[in-house]
C-alpha cells in the first residue's frame, strides 16, 4: 500500500509557516485535553491540533475498519496495536482530508470548529501508556568518550559493544511529557577521596539528548523478531531527554547498571512521527568495525538523517544551544535494538518505549551531555548571559528538539522542553 500522505507535492487549505515541523507530509500522532476538557487521540498540521475522535464521529474516516471508541480515548494504544496497515490508511485519509484540492471538509465551517483546534487551545499528555521502557547505549561515540573518562582510554569499549546493542531496562513510571518540570534528585555520592557515601541531592545533574521509538503489539513469548521484519512493529519516534544523576550514577552502576541515577525522570516530546512519515529521510547506518552475528545483519538503509539540538535556559534567560547532533550517528539501528530485545523471546507489547541512548558526533559540539560537552566540569560551557555551565543549575530549562530537511520537505518532532527545580520538599 503506497504512502500517499508523504507526496511532497501535496498541499494544505490550513494556512502554516514554511519553518513548521508539522506541514502535511508529517501527520504525527498525539493525546490533548481541549478547552472543553476532554482527552482525545490527535494530529497536528502547522499550529493546528486536530481532534481525530471528532473527525471519525462525523464520519471522516468511513471505509476504514476502525472500533467507534478508536480515537475517543486517553491513550494511542489501542490505535497502534491495529498494525502498520491501519496507520498507513489513517494518515492517508488525513493528508486527504486537509489536501487544498478537497473541499469536503474545507468548506464545512461547522465541522471544523467541532474538529480543529489552535495549538494553545489545548495541552498535550503523555501519547502511550508505557508499560515498559528499555534504554540502549548505542552510540560509539558517546560509549567510546565514557570509557576514556572513567577506564583506560585504550579500552573505552568493553568487550561486548561491538557485538550487541547494549541496553537496560529503565523505570516507565517516571516517563513526562514536555512541560512537566523535574525535581534534583537525592541520593547516595561518594566524595573525591572518601571511604564511605554521604546522602544528599545530586550535584551533577545532567541531560541525555536521545531518541525513543514505540513499538506495536510484535510477538509471543518465546518468539524473537527478525532484523528485517523489526520496522513492521515500531509505530514512531519521539525526542527524548534521558535526565541523569552523573555522581549517584557513578556510586551505583557497578555491577548491575544505572538505578536511582536515571529513573527520577525522562522526558519525551508529545507527537509520535511515525516510521512512514520518515520514510523519505532514511540513510545508511555506520560500518560495523567487527562482523556482526547473522541476527544482527540487515538489509537496505535502516537508519534516519534526524537533527538534533539541545539547549540550556536559565530562567527569565537567554537560551543557549549546547549542542548539535543527528539520529544517524548511531552504531546500532532501530531494528538491531528491538532484533536483539527479542531474540531470548522477551515479548514486547504496545505502547514500549526504546531509548537510543545518547547520541554523540565525532566534535565537541555535537556530544550529547553536558558529561561530555564538559568533559566532567573541567571544560565550563560559556552561556549567553556570560555565566558557566559544568551541569545542569536549578531552574535551568533543557529543551531538545529534532527535525528532517531533505531539500524538499521538512518534517519534525517539535520540542520536549524540561525545567529543573530544587530537590523536592514537602
Amino acid at each position: 500500500m503506497p504512502i500517499t500522505a508523504n507526496d511532497p507535492n501535496r498541499k494544505t487549505w490550513l494556512h502554516i509557516s514554511p519553518d513548521s515541523h508539522f506541514p502535511i507530509q508529517n501527520i504525527p500522532f498525539g493525546v490533548f485535553l481541549t478547552k472543553d476538557d476532554i482527552i482525545t487521540v490527535g494530529t497536528r498540521i502547522g499550529d493546528y491540533a486536530i481532534d481525530l475522535g471528532a473527525l471519525h464521529q462525523l464520519g471522516y474516516f468511513d471505509g476504514i475498519p476502525l472500533t467507534d471508541d478508536i480515537f475517543l480515548q486517553d491513550t494511542l494504544n489501542d490505535f497502534i496495536s491495529d498494525g502498520k496497515k491501519t496507520w498507513r490508511l489513517v494518515r492517508n485519509r488525513i493528508a486527504e482530508i486537509f489536501d487544498t484540492e478537497n473541499d469536503t471538509l474545507k468548506n464545512n465551517k461547522k465541522d471544523q470548529e467541532i474538529i480543529i483546534f489552535q495549538m494553545s487551545e489545548v495541552e498535550m499528555q503523555l501519547p502511550v501508556y508505557i508499560g515498559d521502557y528499555t534504554d540502549f547505549y548505542s552510540s560509539i561515540e558517546h560509549a567510546t568518550n565514557v570509557g576514556t573518562m572513567f577506564r583506560d582510554p585504550n579500552n573505552a569499549l568493553l568487550p561486548n559493544w561491538l557485538h550487541i546493542p547494549v541496553g537496560y531496562h529503565g523505570r516507565s513510571s517516571s516517563i513526562i511529557p514536555s512541560g512537566i518540570p523535574v525535581h534534583r534528585p537525592m541520593g547516595q555520592t561518594l566524595p573525591a577521596g572518601a571511604d564511605a557515601p554521604v546522602f544528599g541531592p545530586s550535584k551533577l545533574v545532567d541531560f541525555e539528548l536521545e531518541m525513543a521509538f514505540i513499538t506495536t503489539d510484535a510477538n509471543h513469548l518465546g518468539e524473537p523478531i527478525p532484523v528485517d521484519e523489526a520496522e513492521d512493529y515500531i509505530f514512531g519516534l519521539v525526542v527524548f531527554n534521558d535526565w541523569s544523576a552523573r555522581d549517584i550514577q557513578k556510586w551505583e552502576y557497578v555491577p548491575l547498571g544505572p538505578f536511582l541515577a536515571k529513573n527520577f525522570a525522562s522526558s519525551i516530546s508529545p507527537w509520535i512521527v511515525t516510521l512512514d512519515a520518515l520514510e523519505p529521510y532514511r540513510c545508511d547506518s555506520p560500518k560495523p568495525l567487527k562482523p556482526q552475528l547473522p541476527y544482527l545483519q540487515y538489509s537496505g538503509q535502516k537508519s534516519f538523517d534526524i537533527k538534533l539540538e539541545a539547549a540550556i535556559t536559565p530562567e527569565g534567560g537567554e537560551s543557549t544551544t549546547v549542542s548539535k547532533s543527528n539520529f544517524k550517528y548511531m552504531y546500532w539501528n532501530m531494528a538491531q535494538q528491538l532484533a536483539h530485545h527479542t531474540v531470548n523471546g522477551c515479548p514486547v507489547n504496545s505502547g514500549d518505549m526504546m531509548g537510543s541512548g545518547t547520541i554523540s558526533g565525532k566534535t565537541r559540539d555535537s556530544f550529547g551531555s553536558m558529561l561530555e560537552l564538559t568533559w566532567r566540569g573541567e571544560n565550563p560551557i560559556q552561556m549567553s548571559d556570560g555565566t558557566e555551565r559544568k551541569f545542569i543549575d536549578d531552574y535551568d530549562t533543557v529543551t531538545m528538539t529534532g527535525y528532517c530537511d531533505n531539500g524538499t520537505t521538512k518534517i519534525g518532532f517539535g520540542e520536549v522542553s524540561t525545567k529543573l527545580l530544587p530537590t523536592f520538599k514537602k
